[in-house]
């Protein structure tokens, strides 16, 4: 097996991204190094009732907390941070520290910007109706950020994502309102990965986020634009989560540990595309969790990426412990599938989409339209020029 340290730290463009158990105890004295003196801590309500998780947090702050906002959503929704916002206000917090899952750290991203950008919901709404499309985020005085995650979305090391902008907390069927985060400072200024806090979130949301962040892996080896570093990220990390995540369940903390650490190297300058694309295709059409529409997807995305273009494959086989020798480029690519749904399986996640409540086929067409229109799309294999009707047959086939 790949060796893995116990702890180290690392500068990742200006972002410190530490890893070690029971990190999540220096906290408090990291950030008063930095010169900050009250955080609030931003997440979901499932992740603030959780005290086996905020204990720790609320001990590594000590008297750095300022308050918790435990109003964060799965769906993102620009209303929970609006409501973030006043909450920073009330406790003056001059730091945020997003602990949770995806959801969580995007709305802790969109809430330091938000401010800054000066924009109230209403404007956001009244520019989606008069201009059909509402620019991104920004502002150059943003409140900084310290992402701790405990899910495995791979969502931590970014200074993007988007909120959802209605009214009310509803996922409206068809083209949803979305506002980006275009601002590179919204980017977390340290990101800490403590596996003792991942081992306290329940196993079915791990699970449900594996696949979304295992992906990225994926993609960033055979997208358009990869380099011998990212290579090097992407397959040391789809190595570990390979070997690490069928283990998960059995609460063995090497597996966690390695979990962690591949987790942290997938997102390393990833490049999404093609499988990120279309779970953003269904997750704007239902309020469904992407990890698992990844996890059914993935095989059927990467069978159409190998009838296409290479795909990189004979590269994706070594990351994935597959023995190419004496295979065909089409055994490779088919070894390749199996070693993806052997992981997906191991982690016990369905398989179908007609398993997916309430994912209907009869959609397929305007959930290709929607794949279509994705930008991650565009950074799809050099060769691959998908059109809608080929996104509807990786559909139909996973259905």
């Amino acid at each position: 097996m790949l060796p893995v340290p116990d702890a180290f730290d690392y500068d990742h463009c200006g972002v410190d991204l530490v890893y070690g158990r029971g990190r999540i105890e220096e906290l408090g004295e990291d950030l008063s190094e930095r010169g900050f003196e009250r955080a609030l801590v931003v997440c979901g309500s499932n992740v603030g009732a959780n005290e086996e998780l905020m204990g720790p947090v609320r001990e590594g702050l000590g008297d750095r907390l300022a308050g918790v906002y435990d109003g964060t959503r799965p769906s993102k929704a620009a209303v929970d941070a609006f409501e973030g916002v006043e909450r920073m206000h009330e406790t003056d917090a001059d730091v945020l520290v997003a602990v949770g899952g995806g959801s969580s750290i995007d709305v802790a991203r969109a809430m330091s910007v938000l401010d800054a950008d000066g924009r109230t919901m209403e404007d956001l709404l009244a520019e989606a109706e008069r201009e059909g499309d509402i620019d991104p985020l920004r502002g150059e005085d943003v409140t900084p950020m310290v992402a701790v995650p405990t899910t495995f979305a791979g969502a931590d090391v970014s200074a993007g994502g988007s909120l959802l902008v209605a009214r009310v907390d509803e996922h409206p069927e068809g083209q949803v309102n979305r506002v980006g985060i275009g601002e590179p400072r919204a980017t977390p200024i340290e990101v800490r990965y403590d596996p003792a806090l991942f081992e306290t979130t329940p196993m079915g949301a791990l699970t449900g986020s594996a696949m979304n962040g295992f992906d990225k892996g994926l993609e960033t080896i055979y997208g358009r634009e990869p380099t011998p570093i990212t290579d090097g990220t992407s397959m040391h990390g789809l190595s570990l989560l390979a070997e690490a995540f069928p283990r998960l369940d059995e609460g063995d903390p090497d597996a966690m540990d390695r979990a962690v650490i591949g987790i942290l190297l997938v997102q390393f300058e990833r490049s999404t595309n093609v499988v990120h694309a279309f779970g953003h295709g269904f997750s704007r059409r239902y309020p469904v969790q992407q990890g698992v529409v990844h996890a059914i997807l993935v095989p059927h995305v990467l069978r159409y990426v190998f009838d296409n273009v290479d795909g990189r494959r004979d590269l994706l086989a070594r990351a994935l412990g597959v023995d190419a020798e004496g295979l065909s480029a089409e055994e490779t690519a088919e070894a390749v599938v199996d070693a993806v749904v052997a992981v997906r399986d191991g982690l016990g996640l369905p398989a179908r989409l007609r398993d997916l409540d309430p994912v209907d086929l009869d959609d397929a067409p305007a959930i290709a339209e929607f794949i279509m229109d994705d930008a991650a799309l565009a950074r799809s294999p050099e060769g691959l020029d998908p059109t809608p009707a080929e996104l509807e047959a990786v559909i139909h086939e996973a259905w």
